[in-house]
């Protein structure tokens, strides 16, 4: 027969005391020691770009929208005089033959084997540059002739003479 009493089961387990050392999040000896510690400001190496990190507003043929290509592609096409170009910097800039104010050009802009380098003549479409399309940067800039007497470089870092 069964018995209406029912008998607890006892475990043998052991059972783990609570920690008392001073360092241990769960034996506080204060009211102190229950709030987080300050934060540490972590240490980076320094940087030549630091302060720099905002990203840049202009558009390069990578991040260009496909209908601002369109449009720059259907755009005629100018001639004018490569004024100054870094290809460390990645970009440069265009004296218009017309006049005016210079042009920006970013280096993934350039068609062609060569780094352009004062001097050389070039032919370029426009494209405004957002948010507001208020000032214009060279695409699709070739260069038409080289300035003589100067030493070119090409992409891949072969020098030539012109």
């Amino acid at each position: 027969m069964m018995s209406s009493h029912a008998t607890p089961i006892q475990e043998s387990r052991p059972v783990t005391p609570p920690l008392n050392s001073a360092g241990s999040p769960r034996s506080p000896l204060s009211t102190e020691s229950l709030h987080p510690p300050p934060c540490r400001h972590r240490d980076r190496s320094p940087s030549p770009m630091r302060g720099y990190l905002i990203p840049s507003p202009l558009p390069t043929r990578r991040t260009r929208t496909c209908s601002a290509t369109a449009r720059a592609s259907e755009g005629p096409s100018f001639h004018g005089v490569c004024k100054c170009f870094s290809r460390s910097k990645g970009h440069g800039f265009i004296t218009p033959a017309d006049g005016g104010k210079d042009i920006f050009v970013h280096i993934s802009d350039i068609e062609g084997e060569y780094v352009p380098m004062e001097g050389d003549e070039v032919t370029y479409k426009l494209c405004s540059i957002p948010p507001k399309h208020e000032k214009v940067q060279a695409v699709e800039v070739t260069i038409t002739h080289l300035k003589p007497g100067t030493k070119h470089e090409t992409w891949a870092g072969r020098v030539v003479s012109s």
